[in-house]
């Protein structure tokens, strides 16, 4: 895209008028499937404002505006924006609570089980050893197997993920709910601006990278069903075969297998950790593509992964597979690098990645004994210090472009990144 605009060239490019598309005569909106949606006044699209159930009304048109616009951008909408939103967020509130609820009733069965465990088999020890009944002594030994099992930890891990955060998330939204003002819509326009036109923008090469991710696990079904057989499938989903063959197994890596480090992050354990590094790198992989242009994509993702195996495999002794070090490598890019380049972005979405780094650390406290909190640090790292070496700060609004070198290394780096996925599945089929 030509990011001159005479009519506005100090402005980045989602902010420009011709962000959007050009907008049909009369009166209208589209969804988030770009459909659309004429309407035969003013009003009637006032009230589709105020009707949306779930935000799938991404973008007005209305006379006297050449491009389409964010209804938060349609003069006269606050009090049906407002509406909308406020049983936006009670809907959302209410979900999340509901999860919460069920969530917490899960990880307290889990806990109550683990802990009765404990609790008759600190009876049978004692039987065996002492004639003498110590409750207190007995309580404790129970409450030490409640927390050092593995099953209550994964459900206070999917209890956080899945609950805590979206129930926390949901009541800070209810609460800015107040702020929703003709000023405050205002001010939160430029970051939903942003994102909207984020949203919008094709990214072939991140396709790409979920397509090798894909494409790996399914390697890694095919090869435990060849194992297990059909029947098992349930176990397939919980537990995903490749580890010991492509995955980062340390004692082996050390040996001389230097390959783990490049086909472990293709892997995953288990189809929750497939799907939740799948949607992070469908949004960081855009964004990062977006801005940086595509070759530091590639670059970006190699250079975190490995940096993060690495650390893992000199810090963690248990194997690791995902693409987690180099999705904190996005995430750490684009800290530094939307910093250094503060007219590219909005403030407020700015900070939404800092809350991201936040929630991931809270996350890896939580369960540190299933994540790898040392590939997740030396990632973040990784992406940082990439962004701050190969990319000066700038104040100026437009994109920066990529020369032949960056082509050419993000080239490289992508044939680098295809030989390692390919070589996956060579081996997981092979296992």
């Amino acid at each position: 895209m030509n990011e001159t605009n005479p009519e506005n060239p100090d402005a980045p490019v989602w902010a420009r008028e011709d962000a959007f598309p050009t907008a049909p005569d009369g009166w209208g909106w589209i969804d988030a499937k770009g459909k659309s949606h004429p309407c035969a006044s003013g009003e009637f699209l006032t009230a589709a404002i105020r009707d949306d159930r779930d935000g799938s009304l991404t973008l007005v048109w209305a006379p006297g505006h050449a491009r389409m616009i964010l209804p938060e951008e349609l003069e006269g909408t606050g009090d049906a924006l407002r509406t909308a939103r406020a049983r936006w967020t009670l809907d959302d509130l209410e979900e999340a609570t509901h999860k919460l609820r069920w969530f917490g009733m899960i990880l307290l069965g889990f806990s109550a089980y683990a802990f009765y465990g404990g609790y008759v088999l600190a009876g049978r020890l004692a039987a065996n050893s002492k004639p003498t009944d110590n409750l207190i002594l007995h309580l404790k030994f129970a409450g030490e197997v409640m927390i050092r099992s593995t099953v209550t930890g994964l459900a206070l891990l999917m209890f956080v993920i899945f609950a805590f955060i979206p129930w926390y998330q949901a009541r800070k939204r209810r609460a800015e709910l107040a702020k929703w003002t003709d000023s405050g819509i205002a001010e939160a326009t430029p970051t939903i601006r942003f994102e909207t036109w984020l949203d919008r923008q094709k990214a072939p090469v991140t396709k790409i990278f979920l397509t090798l991710i894909a494409g790996v696990a399914v390697a890694q079904l095919v090869s435990g069903v060849k194992t297990a057989g059909w029947a098992s499938w349930t176990v397939l989903i919980h537990n995903w075969d490749g580890t010991s063959a492509a995955g980062l197994m340390k004692d082996r890596y050390h040996a001389g297998e230097w390959w783990r480090l490049f086909t472990a992050p293709f892997l995953h354990g288990n189809i929750v950790h497939f799907l939740m590094n799948a949607a992070a790198l469908a949004y960081l992989g855009k964004r990062v593509e977006t801005f940086a242009r595509w070759p530091h994509l590639p670059l970006v993702y190699l250079f975190a992964a490995s940096i993060g195996g690495e650390t893992s495999a000199r810090l963690v002794a248990a194997p690791s597979v995902g693409a987690s070090g180099g999705l904190m490598g996005f995430l750490g890019f684009l800290l530094v690098f939307e910093t250094l380049h503060k007219r590219l972005v909005p403030r407020g979405a700015r900070r939404r990645l800092a809350a991201g780094v936040i929630l991931t650390a809270v996350t890896g406290l939580v369960g540190y004994r299933y994540i790898d909190n040392a590939a997740h640090a030396g990632g973040l790292l990784a992406g940082m210090l990439y962004a701050a070496i190969v990319f000066p700060a700038s104040s100026s609004p437009n994109r920066p472009r990529s020369n032949i070198t960056d082509r050419f290394a993000g080239t490289a780096a992508m044939l680098v990144l295809l030989g390692a996925a390919l070589f996956a599945v060579s081996k997981i089929l092979a296992a």
